[in-house]
């Protein structure tokens, strides 16, 4: 994790976790947002080591994960990451990272950036309610979408659990991770879908080829 003790003072600190295979400028897009949005002190970008939900053998390796990372993050005074996931043996479960951030951070306001989609699925994710205990969950969509679109997932969830989730309509995020690996798959173009940097380090890498 990259932190010189600035995340240890009273702050709203942003927290965007994500496989990040690759980074693209809707994720960048929706951190800025919520940075704004929520007044956020920092958005600390945290690869995933081992997601839950995929197969290893679907991810990417950290290594190159993280490098692009930083090459995406590295115009943004911002931004950070941190590299606790992929260093933690043993699947990536948010909980757990929030709760190492409350004892980093024991006076910070945590905001927990994610998709909408995601968010709609909260009821199955690891100790959820321990998780909305830890932070503010921000659920980032498209333009017009709001949080009575995700009743249906959320019914199961009480009035105080329901008032720690926001959505934030963010505009250019249709773009995904899994569309950008196809098309570097099939030679379609991926310019002007993530940053310049990210793409040049992908082709010298062979990634998703």
């Amino acid at each position: 994790m990259r932190t010189n003790g600035e995340f240890t003072v009273k702050m709203r600190l942003g927290l965007m976790g994500g496989t990040f295979d690759p980074i693209h400028y809707g994720h960048l897009a929706a951190a800025e947002a919520a940075r704004y949005e929520f007044a956020l002190a920092k958005v600390v970008f945290i690869p995933a080591g081992q997601p839950p939900h995929k197969p290893e053998q679907t991810v990417s390796p950290a290594v190159h994960r993280v490098a692009m990372v930083r090459l995406a993050i590295s115009s943004n005074p911002y931004f950070e990451i941190s590299t606790m996931e992929v260093e933690r043996p043993g699947p990536s479960y948010t909980v757990d990272t929030l709760a190492e951030f409350r004892r980093l951070c024991p006076s910070a306001a945590l905001h927990f950036i994610t998709g909408a989609d995601a968010v709609a699925e909260i009821p199955a994710w690891h100790r959820f309610e321990e998780l909305l205990g830890l932070c503010l969950l921000v659920g980032v969509t498209r333009p017009g979408h709001s949080l009575e679109d995700l009743r249906e997932g959320l019914t199961g969830l009480g009035a105080e659990l329901r008032q720690r989730i926001r959505v934030l309509p963010v505009p250019g995020v249709a773009v995904s991770s899994s569309e950008i690996r196809e098309r570097v798959r099939t030679g379609k173009p991926i310019k002007y879908l993530l940053p310049e940097a990210v793409e040049e380090y992908i082709f010298r890498h062979g990634l998703y080829i």
